[in-house]
C-alpha cells in the first residue's frame, strides 16, 4: 500500500528542516540559521499511531527574492527558481501540505504570497482534487507565542496549529491532525493489480520500451494519469492479468543530479521501485553495465522487489551466436548480488524480443508468490547440512533445528538455530542457493531470518 506524502513548505528560515527532523524522528535534514540552507528536497518515513507516511522537506519559497534582487545566501541565487519550482511540485504531489510560518516574525508579506501560491496549486493533484493544507505556527515556545498564533488567521488557511519543532511542544496534536487528514485506504481492486516499474539511468530507452509494450495489438490500454501521484501509470490487461506499468525518470549518479525538479524526479523513481511488484531494470547494450546500473539494482534489492534485466538497443551492437551468453555473463558478474535475475535482450526501436518482457515479468511475479511446505523446506535444510557442514566459531558449531516459510511476496523464511551470531554470510548465501536449486524463485529475492530456539 502506498504511503501518504506530507510536504513541508514555507518561506526561508521558518524551521522546515527542524520540523522535518522532528516528524521522522531522526536528524536527517541539515539545519542552519542561514536562509536557503535546504536547496534540494529530502524524503524520509515518519510514523504515528501505527500509520506510516513519507515526509518531504523543501527549500524555502522566497517571493521577495525576485523583487529584492539580492541572494538569500552566498552562492544560492542561482538556485532560487529551482527551489521554488520543486516546492510547487511537492505541493502538487503531496497528500497533505504543512504550511509553516514563524510566530517570532508574525505574518509577513512573503507568508501572504506563499499562501497565494498554495491556493493556486491546491487543486492540481491527481484527478484535480483539493489537497489538504495545515497551517503550522512554528517557534510557539511559550504561552504568549501560542496566543499570538491567532494573528495567522488573516492568511485564510484555516485554524493555525501552534507548535515548537525544536522542543516538540504541540507536535503530538499536529501529528493527530496529520493522520486524520490522510486519504482513505485504496480499494482492494487497486491492490490486486500487478505493478511493473520501468527503471534505469537516463537515455537507455525506457519510454521507447513502454511505447513498444503498449503497441501490442493484444494489449487493452487504459491510461490513468497520476493514479498514485508518484508517476503517470498505465493500466492494461495482458493475457488475462491486470497490470500497471510505471514509467519513471532516469536515475542519474548522485553527483550529477541537478538541484530542484530533477531531484524530485529521482525520488519519484525510487518510490516507483518501492511500490512495484516487479522492476524492469533497463540497460543500454552499447554502454555495457555501468556503475550507476549497479546502484539502481541495489535500490531494487534493498526494496525487496523482484526484477528482470532488460538489455535494450541489442540491435545496435555487432554480435554473433554467443553474444547473449557473453553479455549475460558480464551482467551477472557486475550484478553478482542479483545473479538470480532473468535477462532479456531486446530492441525497443525494432521490437526485437520485446514480446518476451511481460511474460517474463509475470513469471517472476508468480515465483514471488510460491510457498514451500514446511516438510519440504526442512528436507532442503537437512540436505544442505550434509553437503556443507554449518560453520563454527570459538569451538561452537551452528545447529539448524528447523525452518518454516512465514510469508510470500517476497518469500521469507524463519530458521531456528542455536545461535544466530554463528550464521556467516557465506553460509546464508549457500542456504539460499540450495533453496533456489529446488524451487527456483527466478528474479525474486529471498529473505532468510535466523532466530535462537528457546
Amino acid at each position: 500500500m502506498r504511503k501518504p506524502i506530507v510536504a513541508i513548505v514555507g518561506r526561508p528560515n521558518v524551521g522546515k528542516s527542524t520540523l522535518f527532523n522532528r516528524l521522522v524522528g531522526e536528524r536527517l535534514a541539515v539545519v542552519d540559521d542561514t536562509p536557503g540552507t535546504t536547496r534540494d528536497r529530502l524524503m524520509a518515513e515518519g510514523e504515528w499511531q501505527g500509520r506510516a507516511f513519507d515526509v518531504v522537506d523543501t527549500g524555502g519559497i522566497d517571493p521577495d527574492f525576485f523583487r529584492r534582487g539580492d541572494p538569500l545566501s552566498v552562492g544560492s541565487a542561482d538556485y532560487i527558481p529551482q527551489i521554488r519550482a520543486q516546492a510547487e511540485m511537492a505541493m502538487r504531489d503531496a497528500d497533505l501540505v504543512l504550511f509553516l510560518v514563524d510566530s517570532e516574525s508574525g505574518v509577513t508579506p512573503s507568508d501572504r504570497e506563499v499562501a497565494d501560491i498554495l491556493r493556486k496549486n491546491q487543486s492540481r493533484g491527481a484527478g484535480g482534487e483539493s489537497t489538504p493544507i495545515l497551517l503550522v505556527v512554528n517557534k510557539s515556545d511559550n504561552q504568549s507565542r501560542r496566543e499570538q498564533a491567532a494573528e495567522f488567521y488573516e492568511l485564510g488557511m484555516g485554524d493555525p496549529f501552534p507548535a515548537s519543532a525544536l522542543h516538540g511542544t504541540g507536535v503530538g496534536d499536529l501529528l493527530d491532525a496529520i493522520t486524520a487528514a490522510f486519504p482513505s485506504e485504496p480499494e482492494a481492486e487497486e491492490e490486486s493489480r500487478i505493478c511493473i516499474a520501468i527503471v534505469g539511468k537516463p537515455n537507455v530507452g525506457k519510454s521507447s520500451l513502454l511505447n513498444r509494450l503498449l503497441g501490442e495489438e493484444r494489449v487493452i490500454v487504459s491510461p490513468i494519469p497520476g493514479t498514485t501521484r508518484d508517476a503517470v501509470d498505465t493500466h492494461l490487461e495482458y493475457q488475462g492479468a491486470a497490470l500497471t506499468l510505471i514509467d519513471t525518470a532516469g536515475i542519474r549518479r548522485r553527483g550529477k543530479i541537478e538541484p530542484g525538479v530533477e531531484k524530485f524526479s529521482v525520488l519519484r523513481s525510487l518510490r516507483a521501485i518501492e511500490r512495484a511488484d516487479v522492476a524492469l531494470l533497463v540497460l543500454d547494450a552499447t554502454q555495457g553495465v555501468a556503475l550507476q546500473d549497479a546502484h539502481i539494482a541495489g535500490f531494487i534489492l534493498e526494496s525487496k522487489r523482484s526484477a528482470v534485466v532488460v538489455v535494450n538497443k541489442w540491435d545496435a551492437i555487432e554480435k554473433d551466436s554467443r553474444s547473449p551468453e557473453i553479455f549475460g555473463e558480464i551482467v551477472r558478474r557486475e550484478l553478482n548480488f542479483m545473479d538470480y535475475v532473468p535477462i532479456v535482450f531486446v530492441s525497443a526501436r525494432t521490437g526485437q524480443n520485446t514480446d518476451e518482457i511481460l511474460p517474463t515479468a509475470l513469471r517472476v511475479q508468480e515465483e514471488r508468490l510460491v510457498r514451500i511446505p514446511t516438510g519440504e523446506l526442512n528436507r532442503i535444510l537437512r540436505d544442505a547440512e550434509e553437503k556443507h557442514a554449518p560453520p563454527s566459531r570459538g569451538g561452537r558449531k551452528l545447529k539448524l533445528y528447523y525452518g518454516t516459510q512465514v510469508r510470500t511476496d517476497p518469500p521469507t523464511f524463519l530458521i531456528h538455530v542455536n545461535d544466530p551470531a554463528l550464521v556467516h554470510f557465506s553460509y546464508r548465501r549457500f542456504l539460499e542457493n540450495q533453496i533456489r536449486e529446488q524451487y527456483g524463485f527466478i528474479g525474486t529475492p529471498l529473505i532468510l531470518s535466523f532466530r535462537k530456539k528457546s
